[in-house]
């Protein structure tokens, strides 16, 4: 099965025509990589004439910080990234994904996993799979059925059994990242089957990202490189449940001083915004980044100022 993004479902354009997103986790404060897809999705939304949205991914509630979501929130606002809607949190929207979990029940895509990542691999292991550091492991189908059938998921969840996704051959994914041209990924051997949501009962991002992106009429999604392999993953949803793919714009990834990508896992330092000046000086450090030059430095550069000289910089 190969697919490409003309071949998909498109559902009428949202009323409101462009509609980008910033989605931060709040595990922390943003830090200079979380700048820089901020920056670049707001300006892309401002240069479009379009409306710049915030949604609080906090569904992995283990790994999310008390008060984060409220500092990320000031962050923004003192660099002058105002949004243009009602805050969306993930940790709310629960009946939304268990309604697109129950749809993908009843096209017979699901089955139940009970493998640990020890288990996955251990079977890897004597297949002879190794798997890169830093990189997810493809699941080998432990538990997949050899026939397909739908589940009873509506009652009270098994929480041994994580939910997997069952691909069909060859699923092959193309589509066009407007910063990076044409992209090519095969789920069957990069990704496999994969969890839609773990043992404990939390949805995972992959099936929480399309549902929002869909209900919230998301046109266009400018986000890190980090993300590019969860894009087909997502394309692939889209098309199961009848959604309209986005356009896709990858960002360059922020790297420290070793070449990995800033994170709170690499103890990535908050950026400043105490005041306007260390505000503005964060914004200029992300908008070289995004190899944008030429704009204002003046000390009495005012945010909004500079921030308008940025959109006209940006290239759409």
């Amino acid at each position: 099965m190969i697919l490409a993004v003309s071949q998909l479902k498109n559902p009428s354009s949202p009323p409101d025509g462009y509609r980008g997103r910033f989605a931060p986790s709040p595990t922390g404060p943003l830090h200079a990589g979380s700048l820089v897809a901020a920056l670049g999705s707001w300006l892309d939304a401002r240069k479009n004439g379009g409306k710049w949205l915030l949604r609080i991914e906090d569904l992995d509630t283990p790994r999310c910080i008390s008060g984060a979501s409220q500092i990320i929130q000031s962050q923004l606002l003192a660099c002058g990234l105002s949004w243009d809607e009602e805050v969306i949190y993930q940790s709310q929207r629960n009946e939304a994904y268990q309604r697109a979990l129950v749809r993908l029940n009843e096209l017979a895509c699901l089955y139940p996993c009970a493998c640990s990542r020890q288990t996955i691999a251990g079977v890897l292991a004597k297949l002879g799979i190794e798997t890169p550091r830093n990189q997810e492991m493809v699941y080998p189908g432990t538990c997949r059925p050899k026939t397909p059938i739908s589940h009873s998921i509506t009652e009270p969840l098994n929480i041994k059994s994580a939910w997997r996704l069952a691909l069909p051959q060859d699923c092959r994914i193309k589509f066009n990242d407007l910063a990076l041209g044409p992209q090519n990924q095969n789920l069957n051997t990069e990704v496999g089957d994969f969890v839609l949501r773990r043992k404990d009962g939390l949805f995972t991002y992959q099936l929480a990202v399309v549902v929002d992106d869909a209900e919230q009429g998301i046109s266009h999604i400018v986000r890190g490189q980090d993300l590019l392999s969860n894009t087909a993953r997502q394309i692939y949803l889209q098309k199961l449940l009848g959604y309209k793919t986005p356009q896709y714009r990858h960002l360059p990834l922020v790297l420290d001083a070793h070449g990995e990508k800033l994170s709170k896992q690499t103890l990535a330092t908050q950026i400043y915004t105490q005041d306007k000046q260390h505000a503005l000086e964060e914004l200029r450090k992300a908008a070289k980044h995004l190899g944008l030059n030429n704009l204002p430095d003046g000390e009495n550069t005012s945010i909004a100022e500079w921030l308008l000289a940025a959109t006209h910089a940006w290239q759409s």
